[in-house]
């Protein structure tokens, strides 16, 4: 049996979630605003792709390769969401609702495929793929989502965060009086993590003429990226802490035979 390619699912993997999704929507704004739109749009792209290369490649959970990966979904996925509505012109109501359909076909391709949409045996293959287009997409829906509510509902930044985090208890409280299935309540999760982090991203970074605080949008993604870097790092040495003491083990196994 292959390893699986996906974090457990633990505190830590929810706090680097919401973490990356900020940074993602106050990283996509900074390049969108600071260089050519479709310049930072094929960026967005190239990193996107470079970082599921990357990923597919992977034998295993590899820390640093699998949130590389989520943090370029997130930027590439928040310019997905903004290309449908600052180019195009669609409203984010529709583009919220485009994407919830778009997410809802890849679950139904995917539970026909698999018969589950479990995500505890991401191994590689078909089922990667499917978990990789999932994340897309729940990343573009929040994306809108989160917009339409702070902008479309002029709700605000700080208003739409606080309703995202309130939302985001939810699963927690349906599994337990309403009898939530464990799949369900992790994607539920998974979506609105999307929106909470960065509405509160976006009231950080934008101009308090927006109902920001106005710290700017690269601030704010150095910030976040090296509260990411550090979570990653920590993760990794743990990752490799079990397998030196296994190395420490043969070797001290392997001694008594070396000194007869």
């Amino acid at each position: 049996m292959r390893p699986s390619k996906v974090p457990e699912i633990a505190p830590t993997f929810w706090i680097l979630k919401v973490l990356t999704t900020g940074m993602g929507e106050t990283s996509s704004d900074f390049l969108v605003h600071h260089l050519d739109p479709v310049l930072a749009v094929a960026l967005g792209a190239l990193g996107f792709l470079c970082a599921l290369v990357l990923q597919f490649r992977a034998r295993r959970y590899v820390v640093g390769i699998y949130w590389f990966a989520v943090v370029m979904v997130s930027v590439f996925g928040t310019m997905a969401a903004d290309v449908l509505h600052v180019v195009v012109g669609i409203p984010y109501v529709l583009s919220t609702a485009f994407y919830a359909v778009a997410l809802g076909a890849i679950f139904l391709w995917w539970y026909r495929s698999e018969r589950t949409l479990s995500i505890h045996r991401i191994d590689g293959g078909r089922r990667e793929t499917f978990y990789w287009a999932a994340i897309l997409a729940t990343f573009a829906l929040g994306t809108a989502g989160g917009d339409m509510t702070a902008t479309s509902l002029g709700w605000g930044y700080f208003a739409s965060g606080l309703l995202f985090l309130g939302l985001i208890a939810l699963p927690s409280l349906g599994r337990r009086w309403f009898g939530w299935g464990a799949i369900f309540s992790f994607w539920f999760a998974y979506v609105v993590t999307r929106p909470l982090g960065a509405s509160f991203a976006d009231w950080m970074g934008k101009p308090k003429s927006w109902g920001g605080l106005g710290w700017g949008e690269g601030a704010v993604s150095l910030g976040w990226g090296l509260c990411i870097l550090a979570f990653i790092l920590v993760l990794a040495a743990k990752q490799r802490a079990p397998k030196a003491s296994i190395s420490l083990r043969r070797r001290a196994a392997q001694l008594p035979e070396e000194l007869s």
